[in-house]
């Protein structure tokens, strides 16, 4: 098992803030802190007053503004009547193994919890999480541990994680305990193809409903896809909540 106890790479989250404020044309950059260090997230009004709102999470190494995924939930959510909050996450250096960020899961509670506090005491009632890839597996680390109360989890291009970690996915998913959106393409990552079975397995232990739907011809980015993507979880989102 990797050891858990580094540190998110602060210099890489400096310079990709720089980067997104600076490029930032929908929705406002704020600073949350997580106990350790104040971090970025960018927060979007909804078209309409709403009492709803959804954390976005995105992949490995990137940032809260990425343009394959993120940028599009976190906009068109908000177009779509959910408040969205999308935050950076913890990263490593670009040359880091996959496997290497096992060791910073520990900065993840803490980034969650900030945003979720954030929009608790702005008001709103229901709060889901929605991350992409690795964000994903972050969400269900998360969730499967102690954790601010939320409503549930959209899992977008979610793998089966690495055993015998933090990063175990399949062995924490049934500690989930909420509605679940598992939603990936059908030419994903080999790692997401492989697991989705087990996944769907794992995910009827949580107690709560869970959902696997799988979008024809997307890969693991949704690169021509995103109206689909928006609309499968605007439907989800809307028939849940």
């Amino acid at each position: 098992m990797a050891e858990v106890g580094l540190a998110s790479d602060l210099d890489k989250e400096k310079r990709w803030a720089e980067q997104v404020v600076d490029a930032l044309l929908d929705g406002e950059a704020i600073e949350l802190d997580d106990g350790r260090h104040p971090f970025l997230a960018i927060e979007t009004e909804s078209a309409e007053p709403s009492t709803r709102a959804a954390v976005i999470m995105h992949g490995t190494g990137v940032h809260p503004n990425w343009p394959t995924v993120v940028l599009p939930l976190r906009v068109g959510l908000a177009e779509a009547g959910w408040h969205t909050l999308s935050i950076q996450m913890p990263v490593l250096a670009n040359e880091a193994e996959h496997a290497a960020y096992a060791t910073i899961y520990d900065w993840v509670p803490g980034r969650i919890d900030a945003a979720v506090g954030h929009l608790r005491q702005a008001g709103f009632e229901t709060v889901v999480l929605v991350a992409h890839s690795q964000g994903s597996t972050m969400a269900v680390y998360y969730l499967a541990g102690e954790h601010a109360p939320v409503e549930g989890l959209v899992a977008v291009g979610m793998s089966g994680g690495i055993a015998g970690g933090p990063m175990d996915t399949l062995a924490q998913l049934p500690g989930v305990g909420l509605p679940v959106l598992d939603l990936y393409g059908s030419e994903d990552l080999p790692e997401v193809l492989a697991s989705a079975a087990q996944r769907a397995r794992q995910g009827g232990l949580t107690g709560a409903a869970y959902s696997q739907v799988v979008v024809g011809g997307a890969d693991h980015f949704f690169d021509g896809e995103e109206a689909e993507l928006l609309d499968t979880v605007r439907q989800w989102l809307q028939d849940s909540y």
